[in-house]
């Protein structure tokens, strides 16, 4: 069993981060990665300063290259169990059934984003169908937006979305009419209600042009705006026994601000850990995280070796 002082689960942004702070550091670390990225359907990534607009892909690649320049190992699997080993450390078990042992875990499995079942929704998903104003709404302004009712979301974003166009709908799609205070806010906002279905997404030469309601009318649309369900991967953090915390999309692992969980040895980084750690928090949580564990070895070894000495 090949050993390691931190096996990173996960190389988006945020484990990458970690990595590299721990390699810096001279740790011994292994990311382990299964390259299932949350953004990996958007052709961009918007908001991280000096790299607005770089396509994800190509962005993660030079971080790796960066990475692996400390001497960090990356290697493309994915892991399917983490248990204590007794001794306040981890044996790892990887996809290919190789197991490796670590001292300390960062977790960065990240979530899925579960879509609304409407046909055309997943096939346009990251390109003219987005969740989020701040990830992709520079990108569509003044364009004709449609927004699908979410319970979760209610009416939340209409309302910012109609910042970004003056002309955006919010359908229904089904539900009641929202509460009277949401309804009076956005007709203040200048946004139209459709009640009714939605049937499906219309395409044309591969763009969207418009949403199909249930009775067969067609209103036309460039750009839709769906409520996803946001499920963070997070059965390792889980069957560990770390703490969860109730949010507004749900359940999610409890950390403190350096990212460690309620189970010694573990932090967790990233959408692992909130709906809304877009690639430029995520970056920062991974940079504390491995802060905070090379800090926390340095002083478990030190007190160890005292503990020789005495």
């Amino acid at each position: 069993m090949r050993n390691y002082e931190i096996v990173v689960i996960g190389g988006g942004i945020a484990g990458l981060t970690a990595a590299m702070i721990l390699g810096r550091s001279r740790r011994s670390v292994l990311v382990v990665d299964a390259g299932e990225q949350r953004n990996t359907p958007a052709a961009h990534m918007q908001g991280y300063p000096s790299r607005d607009g770089t396509p994800p892909g190509e962005f993660l690649a030079e971080v790796r290259r960066e990475v692996a320049a400390y001497g960090v190992e990356l290697v493309r699997d994915r892991v399917t169990a983490a248990e204590p080993d007794g001794d306040g450390e981890f044996a790892v078990t990887l996809g290919d059934g190789d197991r490796v042992h670590a001292r300390r875990l960062v977790v960065a499995t990240g979530l899925v984003d579960e879509l609304p079942d409407v046909p055309g929704v997943a096939e346009r998903w990251g390109r003219d169908v987005i969740h989020c104003p701040y990830c992709h709404g520079w990108e569509v302004r003044d364009e004709p937006i449609g927004v699908l009712y979410g319970e979760a979301t209610g009416t939340h974003q209409a309302l910012l979305f109609s910042q970004l166009s003056g002309d955006v709908i919010l359908f229904l799609n089904g539900a009641a009419e929202p509460p009277e205070h949401d309804r009076r806010m956005v007709e203040a906002a200048g946004v139209r209600v459709i009640g009714g279905e939605v049937g499906e997404l219309v395409v044309e030469d591969d763009h969207l042009t418009g949403v199909r309601l249930a009775d067969g009318q067609v209103v036309p649309r460039s750009v839709v705006v769906v409520p996803t369900r946001m499920v963070p991967r997070d059965e390792l953090l889980t069957k560990l026994g770390a703490r969860t915390k109730d949010t507004p999309a749900g359940p999610f692992v409890e950390v403190d601000p350096a990212g460690q969980t309620s189970v010694p040895g573990v932090w967790a980084v990233g959408n692992a850990t909130g709906p809304a750690e877009q690639v430029v928090n995520s970056a920062s949580a991974g940079y504390r995280a491995g802060a905070a564990l090379n800090a926390e070895l340095i002083h478990t070894d030190l007190e160890r070796a005292l503990t020789r000495l005495s």
